[in-house]
C-alpha cells in the first residue's frame, strides 16, 4: 500500500488491492543476484525512491534466522514513483513490492563445470502499482471544489484510461521480465528476443534442458 497517505478521491489502484499481482518461485537460485538484477531492471525504467528521488526503494529488511544461520524467513519491501509520462505535474505513478522469502538456504550448483554457491527455498512477490491524481488538488479550496467532479469527468477522463493502461502494461511488463529470469512459464502471444541480464535460476523442470 501507498508509503503516504493519499485520499481516496486521488488513489487509483491498477490491480484489486485486495489481489496484487503475484508471482511465487520455490527452487533454486541466486538470492542476491536476483535483487540485484531487479534493482537494475527498475533503475533502468527511471523509478525513483519516495524519500530521497534516488534508487533507495527498500523501506523495510527483517529477517528471523534458525540454527547455523539458517534463514527461516525474510520480509523485504521496496516503494518507489516516477511522473506519469507527459503528465508529471498531474500525475504520480507509484510501485509497491513485498518479498517474502521461506526457508532459503544455502547449496552448491554446477554450472558450465564451475561450482557455484547459490541458494535454495521460496520467495513470493506481491506487486501493488497505482496512480496519484495530483491536479485534484487545485479543487480543494471551497470556490473550486464544486467543479472537480465535472473538471475530471470532461478533461481528464481519456487521459486518466490512458495512464491506467500504461501503468499496467509496465507492471505486467516487470511481472514478465521476473518469470523470464525464474524460467517460470508463460503465455505470450509474439516471439521473445534473448532477455540482456542473465539468469541465475534453476529450477527442477528445467533440469536436461539447454540454455533459452
Amino acid at each position: 500500500m501507498p508509503d503516504k497517505d493519499i485520499p481516496k478521491d486521488r488513489h487509483i489502484e491498477i490491480f484489486n488491492a485486495f489481489e496484487p499481482a503475484r508471482i511465487k518461485y520455490k527452487d533454486v537460485f541466486d538470492l542476491k543476484m536476483f535483487y540485484d538484477t531487479l534493482h537494475e531492471w527498475l533503475l533502468e525504467y527511471e523509478w525513483k525512491g519516495i524519500g530521497d528521488n534516488l534508487d533507495h526503494w527498500e523501506t523495510f529488511y527483517g529477517e528471523i534466522l534458525g540454527p547455523g544461520g539458517f534463514k527461516n524467513s525474510m520480509l523485504i519491501t521496496w516503494k518507489m514513483w516516477k511522473p506519469a509520462h507527459g503528465k508529471s505535474d498531474s500525475f504520480k505513478y507509484y510501485l509497491d513490492i513485498y518479498f517474502r522469502c521461506i526457508a532459503i538456504k544455502k547449496i552448491e550448483v554446477v554450472k558450465d563445470g564451475k561450482k557455484m554457491n547459490v541458494n535454495k527455498g521460496e520467495v513470493e512477490m506481491k506487486i501493488h502499482s497505482y496512480i496519484e491524481e495530483l491536479y485534484k488538488d487545485n479543487f480543494n479550496n471551497k470556490y473550486l471544489k464544486p467543479f472537480k467532479k465535472v473538471f475530471s469527468r470532461r478533461v481528464y477522463d481519456k487521459t486518466v484510461k490512458q495512464y491506467q493502461k500504461e501503468l499496467y502494461q509496465q507492471t505486467q511488463g516487470f511481472l514478465n521480465f521476473i518469470k523470464q529470469y525464474l524460467k517460470l512459464k508463460r503465455y505470450l502471444p509474439y516471439d521473445e528476443y534473448k532477455s540482456f541480464f542473465p539468469r541465475y535460476a534453476w529450477p527442477s523442470h528445467q533440469k536436461g534442458k539447454e540454455e533459452e
